[in-house]
């Protein structure tokens, strides 16, 4: 039924831009995050991961457990989505070290699976008796999402089906539970839905697709189940009574209108709810994540890519309410934000979805890890203001630099696993027609035959070359930012035939593709809905926004940018921020009459202001140079 489908992880070798951060996460990242999950790095935030799962195999054995069970009740997800992400590094680069860590992170879920099928540390090692009663916020379902993932992931690059049938074997425990004994309920974070899909591809078993579907059609049918859940059994947290919204609960998926709650949870189901439109041709579903999708990108996302704009539950809040010193804009979120845009280019190829998909992972995604890969970000603000940011009340969550680890890790590993597989995002194809989405430097192998080499210095050189061979058609994104783009095909230019921002193009044997896009920077303004923008400007080129730091600028604060004249593009400056261009503005500075910042708390003086000329970077690499402000919308 699909439109078109991802491509496998191998059928995709990076180069480039692309190619220095899958590097940073195979040399750095994984190997830090491995070390991280068995506490061996000191002074870093304990994770205590693996140990949980060696103390489950030995609680099963009926042997002492040894120091039992720590961490957050989903800390099983952090070692599938390293499983994962392990995955995606061994098919970019054969390592037999790693290898020998996934074999034996591989024997360790076995040993703690359940002869039933379940799986999970926490409730195997502790309160086995309160298996299934809290799905709220247990995360059972999470984890057995994330550990499928896992193991898709393994099977498709390495033919190695071990985790699979181990998570084969879980499924159907969760199948028999709530599909066949009609168990209640429904998980209050959705990731195993999206998973379920995946499995069901890997192992053609038609119980993962009935158990998706079970899932989705039966969630927010009774708003009050949690409710019910709460009053007989034990809650993590317990108390609360907004766990409708906050869990997409509220009403029957097909029904809701408006992005809730919790961001991540939210595009989790949304990726479920689109894949299955696009599995089984169900309209109803895709016309609900239309409306979701329209919530989202026109109403409640940042500039950056950003989304769930509340430290208070994680989560959307309203129409506009997009604050650029308190957001939170978790980088899960934007990772489920190219998901969900993902799943819907396979129901409709739509140019919105990859441009949308692009700015999250430009932005948003990457600002989510320092460039040398040992340190992240979870929270993602547009502004931050050293000895406010991350110490005022109500700012806490806005953290100046990035940590080396948290208790609650579900990002490092998320962006390890996204980058390690844009390959899939970057590229579809159906029968005759290969899908360019992303601009990612490499070498594509579609299953229809045809072979596409892509040559970039993308994100900061934006002109594309790609020489497809083969037979067929190639259908290569139009980016709706660029203002003037011009398309060559074998040296002539043309006007080729467009539908929904793609530009659909024969191949036959040798075709050579040119795209140059527009390369201005772009003076953005905000809706006048969105309250604190009002007056504001931020800067953009091509798919990077741009933000203005202190290390160039000094007091970014006192800064008013001029946007009459056009910011000028810097040379790319391999040395700076591992290899970057900067935008400098013309701009005026608030002084005082000596030259020197106003003294005073307030001041009926009149402003004066010196001319100037300010430096801006962009987002992603911000953070990584120590701590000064920081901030993407800018006075004019």
């Amino acid at each position: 039924m699909k439109v078109q489908r991802q491509i496998s992880v191998r059928a995709y070798e990076s180069e480039g831009f692309i190619s220095r951060v899958q590097r940073c996460i195979r040399e750095s990242v994984i190997p830090y995050q491995y070390q991280v999950l068995w506490d061996r790095i000191p002074g870093v935030e304990k994770s205590h991961a693996a140990m949980n799962f060696v103390n489950a195999g030995r609680a099963l054995r009926g042997e002492d457990p040894g120091d039992g069970f720590y961490g957050m009740v989903f800390q099983d997800s952090d070692v599938a989505k390293w499983l994962e992400a392990a995955a995606f590094a061994l098919a970019a680069a054969p390592d037999g070290e790693l290898e020998k860590q996934v074999e034996e992170m591989i024997s360790l879920v076995g040993g703690a699976q359940d002869e039933d099928g379940y799986l999970d540390t926490r409730f195997t090692i502790t309160d086995r008796d309160k298996r299934w009663t809290n799905l709220r916020e247990a995360h059972e379902m999470y984890c057995a999402g994330h550990m499928m993932e896992a193991a898709c992931a393994r099977f498709e690059v390495s033919g190695d089906d071990r985790l699979l049938k181990i998570m084969e074997k879980n499924a159907e425990h969760i199948y028999r539970r709530f599909v066949e004994q009609g168990a209640e309920g429904w998980p209050g974070h959705p990731e195993i839905e999206l998973a379920l899909l995946k499995m069901y591809r890997a192992t053609g078993n038609r119980h993962c697709l009935e158990l998706c579907r079970h899932l989705i059609d039966v969630r927010g049918t009774d708003p009050g189940f949690y409710a019910r859940e709460e009053e007989r059994g034990w809650n993590v947290w317990g108390g609360w009574d907004g766990h409708a919204e906050y869990t997409q609960a509220h009403a029957p998926v097909r029904e809701q209108t408006d992005a809730v709650g919790h961001a991540v949870r939210a595009v989790y189901l949304y990726t479920a709810m689109a894949d299955l439109a696009a599995e089984t041709g169900d309209e109803t579903l895709l016309a609900a994540c239309r409306r979701l999708w329209e919530s989202i990108i026109r109403r409640r996302m940042y500039v950056t890519g950003g989304i769930g704009s509340t430290v208070q539950g994680e989560a959307f809040t309203e129409d506009y309410d997009l604050p650029p010193d308190t957001a939170y804009a978790e980088t899960c979120a934007s990772i489920g934000l190219m998901f969900f845009a993902s799943r819907l280019l396979e129901n409709e190829v739509k140019a919105e979805y990859a441009d949308v998909m692009e700015l999250a992972f430009h932005n948003t995604v990457l600002a989510g890890m320092q460039l040398d890969g040992k340190r992240f970000f979870y929270v993602n603000p547009l502004e931050v203001d050293p000895g406010i940011s991350g110490v005022a009340a109500g700012h806490r969550h806005v953290l100046p630099s990035r940590p080396g680890w948290y208790p609650c890790a579900c990002c490092p590993p998320n962006v390890a696993r996204l980058v390690g597989s844009i390959g899939k995002y970057a590229y579809g194809e159906n029968g005759d027609t290969a899908f360019c989405h992303l601009f990612a430097a490499g070498r594509v192998r579609f299953d229809n035959g045809m072979e596409l080499t892509c040559e970039t210095g993308y994100p900061y050189e934006l002109r594309v070359s790609y020489t497809a061979r083969g037979e067929g058609t190639l259908a290569v994104r139009l980016p709706g930012w660029s203002r003037k783009t011009l398309l060559r095909v074998n040296g002539s230019e043309i006007r080729p035939e467009v539908r929904d921002g793609y530009a659909y193009l024969p191949v036959s044997g040798e075709t050579k593709v040119e795209l140059e896009l527009d390369g201005e920077p772009k003076v953005i303004r905000p809706s006048v809905k969105i309250p604190r923008l009002a007056g504001m400007a931020a800067l953009k080129r091509g798919p990077l926004c741009y933000c203005f730091e202190g290390v160039d600028n000094g007091r970014v604060r006192a800064l008013r940018l001029n946007t009459k004249k056009a910011p000028r593009v810097s040379e790319f400056q391999p040395e700076l921020l591992g290899g970057t261009v900067t935008l400098t503005a013309e701009a005026s500075r608030i002084v005082d009459t000596d030259g020197s910042e106003p003294a005073g708390l307030y001041s009926d003086a009149p402003e004066r202001t010196e001319p100037c000329e300010a430096v801006a970077v962009p987002y992603y690499a911000w953070g990584n140079r120590g701590e000064n402000e920081m901030r993407v919308w800018m006075n004019t």
